[in-house]
């Protein structure tokens, strides 16, 4: 048997996971509300919050596992990308426990991560994983990326944003409109009370399967702030309409070029990863691709969506079978792609 410890701490959520031979036993996540005040995420505050929680979490795993330290086969945490203070707190934790029990380490790379969380079993019988070559729309706060996965361990981005991530037009539309942080969650609830065809916004124009949010983003703003001329309560009276066509919007752009991917490519085997992929409309798109256009799509739990550990054990249950390890004097960095 194969048990993997997980440690997840890339920016704002402590994780722990405990998976066995590809089935998930555990997955623990502690939040941290201190950054809502902000508006996002303050990096030298998240570290702190990392290093309160990191222990009383990863004790909720293994307990909820089932399973005692010595147990474990190994420990896998990421490396990165991801705020340098927060990553420092996971790498030392995963350094600590390697050299107490003695097993070894395994560095994940958090991008390829989010998308082998496809792989995680919810039990021995569990057969819902993609079938390789697949494309993956990876979308989140900071990454919005069309990625070719040939294997578990040979990914290709061939699409990617080159400038805002969706995820970031999400909270900083929702900002502006005076929705707090995140405002992703919040612009989606208020979208499904709302009319998605009410308002029109502006799709950029851009060769190859490459994204663009910072003109929706600008656009977004401009009309606001000519609406609020001639009404001050605009945005109060027409706010879930607004979200609706914002969420539409966003969702057809990122919906538009994973299309023309999947018929260049002539591959219909399509996932979807990371925090925005809990979206209802991006999911209701993907069902709806499905229906029109023959995919065979994967959508993730709900849990594996966001930042969690199981998606770390499962990528370190993979790189554990090709004896992947990761050297004792291991740094994580805060920028790398897959």
């Amino acid at each position: 048997m194969i048990t993997i410890l997980g440690i997840e701490s890339s920016c704002d959520d402590t994780s722990a996971a405990v998976i066995r031979d590809g089935v998930i036993l555990s997955n623990v996540i502690a939040g941290q509300a201190v950054h809502e005040r902000y508006g996002g995420v303050v990096p030298e505050l998240a570290s702190r919050a990392h290093q309160q929680n990191i222990i009383p979490v990863v004790h909720d795993a293994l307990k909820q596992a089932g399973i005692a330290r010595n147990a474990v086969s190994a420990v896998a945490f990421t490396r990165g990308p991801g705020l340098l203070g927060s990553l420092l707190v996971g790498t030392s934790f995963a350094k600590g426990f390697s050299s107490a029990l003695n097993v070894p380490m395994i560095e994940v790379n958090h991008l390829q991560a989010h998308v082998l969380a496809h792989f995680i079993k919810e039990d021995e019988n569990d057969t819902h994983q993609p079938e390789f070559p697949f494309l993956c729309l990876l979308v989140s706060g900071g990454n919005s990326q069309i990625i070719l996965v040939k294997s578990y361990d040979e990914m290709a981005i061939i699409g990617k944003t080159i400038d805002d991530a969706a995820g970031e037009a999400f909270d900083k539309c929702a900002k502006v409109m005076g929705l707090g942080y995140p405002g992703g969650p919040v612009v989606d609830r208020l979208a499904k009370l709302g009319n998605p065809k009410r308002f029109t916004f502006s799709k950029p124009r851009i060769d190859g399967y490459d994204y663009s949010f910072s003109g929706l983003k600008t656009s977004f703003l401009y009309f606001l702030r000519d609406e609020l001329k001639k009404d001050p309560d605009f945005i109060e009276t027409n706010k879930n309409d607004l979200c609706a066509s914002l969420q539409k919007t966003i969702v057809d752009i990122l919906m538009d070029k994973l299309y023309q991917a999947s018929v260049n490519l002539k591959i219909k085997e399509v996932a979807v990863a990371g925090g925005v992929s809990a979206n209802s409309g991006l999911r209701n798109a993907f069902e709806e691709y499905s229906r029109k256009h023959g995919w065979k799509i994967h959508i993730p739990k709900f849990a594996y969506t966001t930042d969690n550990a199981a998606m770390v054990a499962i990528t370190g249950y993979y790189k554990y079978q090709k004896g992947e390890f990761a050297a004792p004097d291991v740094a994580p960095y805060a920028r790398v792609s897959i």
